[in-house]
């Protein structure tokens, strides 16, 4: 009885790490609309990066927890070979990494070459991580015999599709950080690409926590 508790309250709390990220990137969101309408845009931006660092952190950490609870059955363990925490791994240095630059952009240390790059890291770091949560459902339901409920077919479709938006949204900031990094009207492209993360990652963190969710015993 305590240990089915104790399950119950780690997927909780993982559920709540979605939602915490999905929280996240409203917030970047946010503070990249208020610079794209000309509220102190260099601050916000320094600010968004900040925020969406520390997102993208607690999205790896709530994955990281999720995946560790994954127990693999004997059938199962050549399908569980074509998984990797490299991209986990990613997503961590490219959160540490987009903190610690946005920390400087806001201390005005360059931050016309500062933001691009934790951009561009941002970018890189979904489009590696863009699989992770499909991977999470089809090794969850690799665990689970018989037919899939409702809950786990609607988690199925919101998983299949937000990779391929993850992966989409990803390169998109790439390509703008790239071109804020050659100049091209660098904090406009730096706002906008930090817009196309924040959705990205509401998206990502609401599917993590209906991922979490179906499994779930009623």
């Amino acid at each position: 009885m305590s240990i089915t508790r104790d399950v119950a309250t780690y997927e909780n709390a993982i559920a709540y790490g979605g939602l915490i990220d999905a929280i996240g990137g409203v917030a970047t969101i946010v503070l990249a609309i208020c610079g794209l309408v000309n509220i102190i845009p260099a601050y916000l931006a320094a600010i968004a990066t900040i925020v969406f660092g520390v997102a993208l952190l607690i999205q790896g950490g709530a994955m990281v927890s999720e995946y560790a609870q994954v127990v693999f059955p004997a059938e199962t363990r050549e399908f569980s070979g074509e998984f990797s925490g490299n991209s986990l791994a990613v997503v961590f240095l490219a959160g540490v990494a987009g903190i610690v630059l946005g920390v400087l952009s806001l201390l005005h240390l360059v931050p016309n070459v500062l933001t691009p790059i934790a951009i561009i890291a941002f970018g890189a770091a979904l489009v590696f991580s863009s699989n992770a949560v499909w991977q999470l459902f089809l090794l969850r339901r690799t665990m689970r015999p018989g037919g899939a409920r409702g809950g786990e077919l609607l988690a199925s479709e919101m998983a299949s599709g937000s990779a391929g938006l993850q992966a989409l949204a990803g390169m998109t900031a790439i390509v703008l950080g790239i071109l804020a990094l050659a100049g091209l009207n660098e904090l406009t492209l730096s706002l906008v690409a930090l817009l196309v993360l924040g959705s990205a990652l509401v998206l990502t963190g609401s599917t993590l926590s209906a991922t979490v969710v179906s499994f779930m015993k009623t």
